[in-house]
């Protein structure tokens, strides 16, 4: 896993014409700062001080894509792209893995989850099913044994949002699931009361976990209607805004809450 440090820095101040050797040039421009007489700051970092940046650069793509942004989502991949160069290059320094490694792993994996593209699976699959079958071969491949131990390999980094949804899909392929969305109702109901006797009787801590059970149960309804619980959330934060920036804008020095309301409620026929 050698890598040849001598770089023409001149070369690296053009362009390049092609993606293979675009990619080429962030991985020389990251060795160069990475090896003395570079950046201090990027000598310095190491997988652990890079976690935060992957996440934030994450986000900020999902956030390009929502604005339907290109000169923004180009540049935003660009920079996810070279968190991965990053890491790739710490892990080759140090002679356990580079990027070749990186990229041909992944597209092993890509092979063996496509049997019906690549293999003697026949192609006439609706996406469920390729949904599926991917879960199967990933569950296989990582030799899970049970659905618990595939629900404990979701990372705990995502979205809580997000990883409820998916420990939720996990059981539900074992059958551990309601047999219509109006049992998830109900248990959205039965939580809150729940919620209510807590805070009542019982410590913060017993209220913190009631009203984590109540989200919980809120993700499985979103589930059962095939709702995306982030995106779902996301958008009612964004109304929110919307309509409490009219409020604002509306609001005199010493209105009631009455009155705030009656502002709020303009604003939501106003299709705010």
């Amino acid at each position: 896993m050698g890598y040849n440090i001598y770089i023409m820095y001149e070369e690296l101040l053009k362009p390049a014409e092609t993606e293979e050797s675009a990619v080429k040039r962030l991985i020389d421009v990251i060795t160069v700062l990475r090896n003395p007489g570079g950046c201090p700051w990027d000598r310095e970092q190491t997988h652990d001080s890079l976690k935060k940046p992957m996440i934030e650069e994450a986000y900020e793509v999902i956030q390009a894509i929502e604005n339907k942004d290109d000169d923004n989502l180009r540049e935003e991949l660009g920079d996810v792209l070279l968190q991965v160069v990053f890491h790739a290059n710490i892990a080759r320094e140090e002679g356990r893995f580079n990027m070749t490694d990186i990229a041909n792993e992944e597209c092993e994996k890509m092979i063996r989850r496509h049997p019906h593209v690549f293999g003697d699976v026949e192609n006439n699959l609706t996406s469920k099913q390729v949904l599926s079958n991917w879960e199967d071969i990933k569950k296989l491949e990582k030799k899970n044994k049970s659905q618990t131990e595939s629900m404990e390999s979701i990372p705990r980094g995502l979205p809580a949002l997000y990883r409820a949804d998916k420990v939720q899909a996990k059981a539900a392929k074992v059958g551990f699931d309601w047999d219509d969305v109006s049992g998830a109702y109900e248990k959205v109901k039965e939580e809150l009361l729940e919620v209510q006797d807590a805070k009542k009787n019982l410590t913060q801590d017993k209220v913190a976990e009631e009203v984590g059970d109540l989200l919980f149960a809120a993700v499985n309804v979103a589930r059962m209607l095939e709702v995306d619980p982030e995106e779902a959330l996301n958008a009612t934060s964004e109304k929110f805004i919307r309509r409490f920036a009219y409020v604002e804008k509306n609001m005199k020095d010493g209105m009631s809450l009455e009155e705030l309301d009656a502002l709020w409620n303009e604003a939501k026929k106003q299709g705010l």
